[in-house]
C-alpha cells in the first residue's frame, strides 16, 4: 500500500487545505473569543464551496467519503481546533452511533440537525470520582420506573454540554450482568429538569466547554435508551476506535503545522551572524520532528487501513493513539523552543497548541492504559505458541 495521498482525494483534500490555511487560521483569533458569527459564515462558506460533512454519509446529508478517504481529508483539517466546527464534522461519531444504533424517533429528533449543523451533541462517561482507565466502575445509574428512565448520578468533561441539544449518558442499567454488560446509553435532553452543569472545567487555563454535570433524578422517556440495553461498552468502542484514529490525523495536521512554523521561523531568525537554520542543534529538532511525524503518519494510517478492511485493529489503534499524542506534543515544544520566548505568547498559535497537545495523552484512554492493552495482546500471541510478524500485519 501507497501512503501517498491517493489521486482521487488530493483535490478534495487541496480544498480543504486552502480553506483551513486561507480562512480558518486567519480566524482563529475571533474564534478563540466566541466569535459565533465568524464560525456561522466559515460555515456558510464551507457548504457552498461542497465542502461540509464530508465524512458524514450522504444520505444524511453529508459527503460520503469512504473511511480511509475521509482519514486523509482530516489530516489537514485538524491543523486547527476549529476544523471540525468549520467544516461540520464535529458531529461525526455522535451521528455514526445514531445512525447505527438510534430508533426512528431518535433520528428524526437528533440525526438530522446534527448533520446540518443545527444542534451540538455531548457524550457522558468520565466521572471525577472514578478512575476512567477502569470504566466499568462508573457509578452513574439509571433506573427503569414505569416507561421512564431515572438517572442519579455525577459526570465530567463532557464536552459540549453547555451548548448541546443533548448528552449521550453511559449509565449502569443492570446489576446481575457481567461489567462489560452492564452499562447502557442513554439520551438525555440538556433542558431536562434534574441535569444541572455545575462549570466549565478549565484545561490547562483554556475554556473548551468540558463540563462537569450532576444528575439528580433525571427522568427521560423508557425510548431514549440508544441500541440495546446493557451494550453501553459495544457502542462505545465502536465510537472510540474510528475516532482515535480521526483524532491522531487530527494531531498529525496540529504537527505539520508547527512543523511548518518551526522551519520557516529557523529561516528567518539570525543568532551569531547566521539563520538559525545554520545551526547543527537547530537542525536536530527538524531531523527529529520530521522522523516522529513520519513514523506516526504511516502508523495512523496502517491503523485505518486494517479498520477499512474489517479488523477491531485494537494493537494498531493503541499503538498509534500513544505514539500520536507524543508525537504532536514533541513537535509542538521543539517549534516553540526555535521561537524562544516567542513561542511562549499568543504572538504564534504554538503556546494554546501546546496546551492543547498534552491532553491527548490522557482523553480517549490515558497512555498508561494502551501501553499495558498492546503490550499484553502481543505476548498472548506468543502465549498461544505464534509470533507477531510485522511483515505480515
Amino acid at each position: 500500500m501507497s501512503f501517498a495521498v491517493p489521486d482521487r482525494v488530493r483535490p478534495l483534500r487541496d480544498a480543504v487545505y486552502a480553506f483551513m490555511t486561507e480562512r480558518v487560521e486567519p480566524a482563529e483569533p475571533a474564534l478563540h473569543e466566541g466569535g459565533r458569527e465568524a464560525l456561522r459564515e466559515l460555515q456558510e462558506e464551507a457548504k457552498k464551496e461542497g465542502l461540509w460533512a464530508l465524512g458524514h454519509p450522504k444520505e444524511l446529508g453529508g459527503g460520503g467519503l469512504p473511511f480511509l478517504d475521509y482519514v486523509y481529508v482530516n489530516e489537514v483539517q485538524g491543523r486547527s481546533e476549529y476544523g471540525q466546527l468549520a467544516l461540520g464534522t464535529y458531529t461525526l461519531q455522535d451521528s455514526l452511533m445514531l445512525y447505527e444504533h438510534a430508533t426512528d424517533e431518535q433520528r428524526e429528533r437528533y440525526l438530522a440537525p446534527l448533520v446540518r449543523a443545527e444542534i451540538s451533541p455531548s457524550f457522558a462517561m468520565t466521572e471525577p470520582a472514578v478512575s476512567s482507565s477502569d470504566p466499568t466502575q462508573l457509578a452513574t445509574r439509571a433506573v427503569l420506573d414505569g416507561d421512564e428512565w431515572v438517572i442519579n448520578g455525577h459526570k465530567w468533561f463532557t464536552t459540549g454540554a453547555s451548548q448541546a441539544a443533548y448528552t449521550t449518558v453511559m449509565c449502569r442499567t443492570e446489576d446481575d450482568a457481567p461489567p462489560h454488560l452492564a452499562f447502557s446509553m442513554i439520551l438525555v435532553p440538556t433542558d431536562t429538569p434534574g441535569y444541572t452543569i455545575v462549570r466549565d472545567t478549565p484545561v490547562l487555563g483554556l475554556h473548551g466547554s468540558h463540563c462537569e454535570v450532576r444528575y439528580e433524578n433525571v427522568r427521560v422517556p423508557a425510548g431514549n435508551l440508544l441500541g440495546r440495553r446493557g451494550h453501553g461498552f459495544v457502542i462505545a468502542q465502536k465510537r472510540l476506535g474510528p475516532g482515535r484514529i480521526f483524532h491522531c490525523m487530527r494531531w498529525l495536521g496540529q504537527a505539520q503545522r508547527a512543523f511548518d512554523l518551526m522551519c520557516r521561523r529557523l529561516h528567518e531568525r539570525t543568532a551569531f551572524g547566521e539563520p538559525l537554520a545554520k545551526k547543527q542543534l537547530m537542525r536536530q529538532h527538524v531531523f527529529d520532528s520530521y522522523a516522529e511525524i513520519q513514523a506516526a503518519r504511516l502508523l495512523t494510517l496502517q491503523a485505518a487501513q486494517a479498520v477499512d478492511a474489517g479488523s477491531d485493529a485494537r494493537v494498531e489503534i493503541g499503538a498509534i493513539k500513544v505514539v500520536g499524542a507524543r508525537t504532536l506534543h514533541n513537535v509542538i515544544d521543539r517549534a516553540i523552543q526555535v521561537y524562544g520566548a516567542a513561542g511562549l505568547t499568543p504572538d504564534t498559535p504554538l503556546d494554546r497548541m501546546y496546551r492543547h497537545a498534552r491532553a491527548g495523552r490522557i482523553y480517549d484512554g490515558p497512555d498508561e492504559v494502551h501501553v499495558d492493552s498492546v503490550g499484553r495482546r502481543i505476548l498472548g500471541e506468543y502465549a498461544a505458541g505464534g509470533t507477531w510478524e510485522f511483515g505480515l500485519r
